[in-house]
């Protein structure tokens, strides 16, 4: 799996042959956190365990979405797909840095890439999670508004959000 850095190099996943000019015009966000493993995200073996990388990539959905001005679509986007490749272990204390990325905005949907990186930048997690838009009271998934739909294809990196 490519990491979220690499595909923000290449067209965005999703975008075809026939879609090729309008890459160009195709800016989607992402965002790097910071985090620390606290001692309650590890196991009885002592590092971190796996569902912390789910907390730590909402933490960071959650800082796009408010830099991005989008926080009131806290509640009305379910998720409906998550994956992660587990690939070298976090230990207490340990300082963490999340990337996440946009690679597709569909009608009502939306696909994020994520890494998650310990010390020497080796990658401890990669994965990717696949939201939807269900607007208030609605009985399924709902198309993005315009507005939303502009700032998720053209918004760009984010700057980081870094523990001092």
């Amino acid at each position: 799996m490519e990491t979220p850095s690499t595909q923000q190099a290449t067209p965005p996943i999703g975008v075809g042959a026939d879609d090729a000019d309008h890459a160009s015009e195709v800016n989607l966000p992402s965002i790097v956190i910071e985090r620390r493993v606290e001692w309650p995200d590890t196991d009885a073996a002592g590092h971190y365990h796996h569902s912390t990388v789910v907390r730590w990539v909402e933490a960071a959905e959650a800082a796009l979405l408010r830099r991005l001005d989008l926080a009131h679509l806290f509640g009305s986007t379910p998720r409906v797909h998550f994956e992660a490749d587990y690939r070298a272990r976090l230990w207490f204390g340990d300082l963490v840095r999340i990337e996440l990325c946009v690679t597709k905005v569909g009608t009502s949907s939306l696909h994020y890439a994520f890494s998650v990186r310990g010390k020497g930048e080796e990658q401890a997690a990669t994965g990717r999670m696949t939201i939807a838009h269900s607007a208030a009271r609605a009985s399924g998934a709902t198309p993005w508004p315009d507005e939303v739909r502009h700032l998720l294809t053209k918004a760009g990196a984010q700057a980081p959000e870094t523990l001092s």
